[in-house]
């Protein structure tokens, strides 16, 4: 069984996280049913890869369906759990081409347990149809069903192959020294005309309760967060990470991480960017990240 861990914990993981959107519940979702397995022998498992995906997904289908009313009920956005990837910072095990980008995560919220499942599987996976079926308890036809439902919520066209994004480095250096400098003309010129922020706090820390929409909005938002705090404050640290798999925004400061920030770039312009302030959602980061 401890060969079984070591060679399937980081696929569970990246599964479980992709479909939770949470940290905690992928690590407890792993941690559950490797208990569950434990007794079992190795040898009658006939293929332990089916079985271990099959045990996680419907661990994590059940996570989701409790899950929802709480978040019907959080308080403001509420947005995934961020992770590092940076190579030295890894969360143990996690494979990073197998990760959706952090916009598509937030996407993923609009979809349907089942639908989440299928579209995970599927576009960062890359399992076949017929597997995927065996995992979720249903037809070939169904699953094929779920996931051109589940990209048509997402506004993804129908024959469209999900693909990681590249690394937005430039377009944050280029954000934080237009902010840093009080160049609202350019921060205004690098945002398309129906950007999106987010921002979580979780009702734990100031946040905007609903999404902030239209690039003169945003940039006055993103102006009154880094005029006031803490992103420029005495001891506030802002550094590029990587997170998720593309390149983000930590700002720390003595009380500790502040904010965690990724942004969606397409073109020329940037069209989401997301702020996660829930401290409940940067402390598996406080942990791991260091100077």
């Amino acid at each position: 069984m401890e060969n079984l861990y070591r060679q399937y914990k980081a696929l569970l993981f990246t599964l479980a996280y992709q479909l939770t959107g949470s940290v905690s519940d992928a690590e407890d979702a792993v941690q559950d049913v490797f208990l569950k397995v434990h007794g079992i022998d190795p040898d009658r498992l006939s293929n332990p890869k089916a079985y271990l995906c099959k045990m996680i997904t419907n661990r994590c289908l059940d996570v989701l369906r409790s899950a929802r009313k709480r978040r019907e009920q959080y308080f403001g956005e509420w947005l995934p759990v961020p992770v590092l990837t940076s190579e030295d910072q890894a969360i143990e095990g996690v494979v990073t081409n197998e990760l959706l980008s952090y916009a598509m995560l937030v996407l993923l919220e609009r979809l349907t347990p089942a639908e989440r499942a299928v579209f995970v599987l599927r576009e960062a996976l890359a399992f076949d149809y017929s597997d995927i079926a065996g995992l979720v308890g249903t037809s070939e036809v169904h699953c094929r069903k779920l996931l051109s439902r589940a990209k048509g919520k997402m506004g993804i066209a129908p024959e469209a192959r999900i693909q990681p994004e590249a690394s937005s480095e430039e377009w944050v250096r280029r954000l934080l020294g237009a902010l840093h400098q009080g160049k609202i003309d350019a921060v205004v010129s690098m945002l398309a005309e129906d950007i999106v922020l987010i921002s979580d706090g979780g009702g734990k820390r100031s946040a905007a309760a609903h999404p902030i929409q239209s690039r003169e909005f945003v940039a006055r938002f993103l102006f009154g967060i880094t005029g006031k705090a803490p992103l420029y404050e005495e001891g506030a640290i802002p550094e590029i990470a990587e997170i998720n798999g593309q390149t983000g925004l930590i700002v720390r400061s003595g009380a500790g991480i502040e904010v965690a920030a990724l942004l969606h770039a397409e073109g020329e312009f940037i069209h989401n960017i997301y702020l996660i302030r829930n401290p409940d959602k940067l402390v598996h980061l406080t942990g791991r990240y260091h100077s």
